[in-house]
């Protein structure tokens, strides 16, 4: 349940702190007022998508703080693999290995001017995606305009799926038919023409033998450019050598050695007579050696230094080798050595492959035989529990509708198989039905799709219908929500139909915290609880400011719900008349 809900500088709201009970609360507020904007700041909170534009003109950032309470702990908390999927709030929070205090989570997210977003659980950092995940545990939030995909005859299966408990083992049926199509598809590649196939074969095993042919070795070809340049500047090199060994050691005198060498002596001779120049005589001594020592090095490699134009021809040669299998057989002639060797490897395994490919078809053909009856035995099954369910959620949708205002009309979950003169035809990723809703809102019609013939409000009744019914299925269940929020149900309704509704709202609250967005005081009337948003210029800048509101203030906001006179003395007694009679009495 949604204890309460702290705004700070999104959109128009400057500030706002709201407290909410149990039961049915309304909010409530003139055209224009924001009152989509406190199920905004929630939806961010929750893990929406966050932009600077949310920000409140002027502020640095945006933050949404609100605090859940959790209900009960369950008897049993399983322990959790991080690839496994939590059942409840109280598993994903285990699972992430967050704290909470009296079953109690606090959410914060924030949106900075550089577009940067955070988002918090009880205290620890979570991504965006981990707080949408979790926050499904607590919220579910019918939106302004969600009945519109009741227009989709594609999400009428998500709803049967999901009253029938039904939505796991369908996404593992998916699994298991995406494996069968996967297996498909490579034996229609192992069924190429024959000639195809050949004509491959050939070009690999020659791809094959010219690469092995020609011994590579990782990292070849960088060890022949260093070598190629060596040997092709060998005058310059000659020439560098033996100048830097005439600085060195070359010359009477004048040498770099000879002249370290006289230094040693006259820093002995200098230190002898202070003390203090010591340690400077001592670092002229480790200069000399270590020059010494490179003086001798140089002679060393220039003594050794021998033109070979053989070895030259021979690496250009194998340059050249090396390009031209880069060519065909790497991204680029820039490319490391390394990409032609992966290209013989593969080829190789695919040789393999197709070498073998009579006695792995013949293998597929078994794989594919038994894994498809096995999609299709599960998609049987799948398929007679939506039928069962459907029955019952029809009749479940029908109840509720009557309640409704929607008294005669008819309703039905149609399950039919699909259409396809084989099993593999017949079966898609989530079975072999086709699930579409179907109506009939005048007696004597017959039944239609919903989809071509509901109207607004028609759909939106449908809407809560199916929520209400998805609500009871799993009421007891510890996956169930503890908090219903219905954004502008009233879309397209009035008069007893709205009655009917906010009846049938309260009547939900009696298991679940339930936030309605109206603007039918009839609907209001029967809340627990009212919330009033108002919008405000101060100083020349819109506010929009958030607060619950009782007694004769409620009086008034009822009055100017039915009228648009909140201070009429026929709207207010009206306004008096409608508490006392759908609500308490004030």
């Amino acid at each position: 349940m949604l204890e309460d809900l702290s705004i700070k500088d999104f959109a128009l709201i400057d500030a706002a702190s709201v407290e909410f009970d149990g039961g049915f609360t309304v909010l409530s507020g003139e055209t224009g007022a924001g009152k989509s904007l406190l199920i905004g700041a929630l939806t961010f909170l929750l893990g929406g998508k966050a932009g600077v534009e949310q920000i409140r003109s002027g502020a640095h950032e945006s933050v949404v703080t609100g605090t859940f309470y959790l209900g009960k702990t369950p008897a049993v908390i399983r322990e959790l693999a991080p690839e496994d999927e939590a059942q409840n709030a109280f598993e994903w929070l285990s699972q992430h290995g967050i704290n909470i205090e009296d079953n109690r989570v606090l959410l914060r997210r924030v949106i900075r001017e550089n577009g940067k977003s955070g988002s918090w659980i009880s205290g620890t950092a979570v991504t965006r995606a981990d707080m949408a995940e979790f926050s499904s545990f607590l919220i579910d939030i019918h939106g302004q305009h969600e009945h519109q995909s009741l227009m989709k005859v594609s999400e009428h299966r998500k709803f049967l799926d999901s009253y029938a408990g039904l939505t796991e083992r369908v996404a593992d049926f998916t699994e298991l038919y995406s494996e069968l199509v996967a297996k498909r598809k490579l034996l229609d590649e192992l069924n190429t023409d024959d000639r195809d196939r050949a004509q491959r074969i050939d070009l690999l095993n020659f791809a094959v033998k010219e690469i092995t042919e020609a011994k590579l070795k990782p990292g070849e070809d960088s060890e022949l450019d260093d070598e190629e340049t060596k040997l092709s500047s060998f005058e310059k090199l000659y020439s560098d050598i033996e100048a830097i060994n005439s600085v060195l050691s070359g010359g009477e005198g004048g040498a770099v050695v000879s002249m370290l060498k006289k230094l040693r002596a006259f820093a002995d001779s200098a230190s002898s007579s202070d003390k203090s120049l010591q340690k400077l005589a001592e670092r002229l001594d480790s200069a000399f050696y270590e020059i010494n020592d490179i003086a001798e090095e140089y002679k060393s490699y220039a003594q050794a230094l021998v033109f070979d134009p053989e070895r030259l021809a021979q690496v250009q040669e194998r340059q050249t080798l090396i390009y031209n299998l880069k060519k065909k057989y790497a991204s680029s002639v820039s490319s490391p050595i390394s990409e032609v060797i992966s290209y013989a490897e593969k080829a190789q395994k695919t040789l393999d492959e197709l070498d073998g490919s009579s006695e792995r078809r013949e293998n597929l053909e078994k794989e594919i035989a038994e894994l498809g009856k096995k999609v299709y035995l599960e998609a049987k099954a799948i398929s007679q529990l939506r039928k069962n369910a459907a029955t019952e959620m029809s009749a479940g949708v029908v109840s509720v509708l009557s309640a409704l205002g929607m008294n005669g009309t008819r309703f039905s979950v149609s399950v039919a198989e699909k259409a396809g003169s084989s099993d593999a035809q017949k079966c898609g990723p989530h079975g072999i039905d086709d699930i579409e809703f179907l109506i009939s809102a005048n007696p004597g019609q017959p039944l239609q799709p919903l989809a071509k013939i509901a109207s607004g409000g028609e759909l939106s009744r449908v809407m809560l219908s199916l929520k209400t019914i998805l609500c009871q299925s799993d009421a007891s269940g510890e996956s169930s929500v503890g908090t219903m929020i219905f954004d502008e149900i009233d879309t397209g309704i009035g008069g007893e139909v709205a009655v009917s509704i906010g009846s049938h709202l309260k009547k939900l609250a009696k298991n679940r915290q339930v936030l309605c967005i109206t603007h039918l005081a009839s609907i209001a009337v029967y809340a627990d609880n009212q919330i009033k948003i108002e919008k405000t210029v101060v100083d020349g800048a819109t506010q929009t400011h958030v607060r619950g509101i009782s007694g004769d203030e409620r009086v008034s906001e009822i009055a100017r719900m039915l009228s648009g006179d909140a201070a009429s003395s026929e709207s207010l007694e009206h306004a008096r008349s409608m508490l006392a009679k759908f609500g308490e009495a004030v």
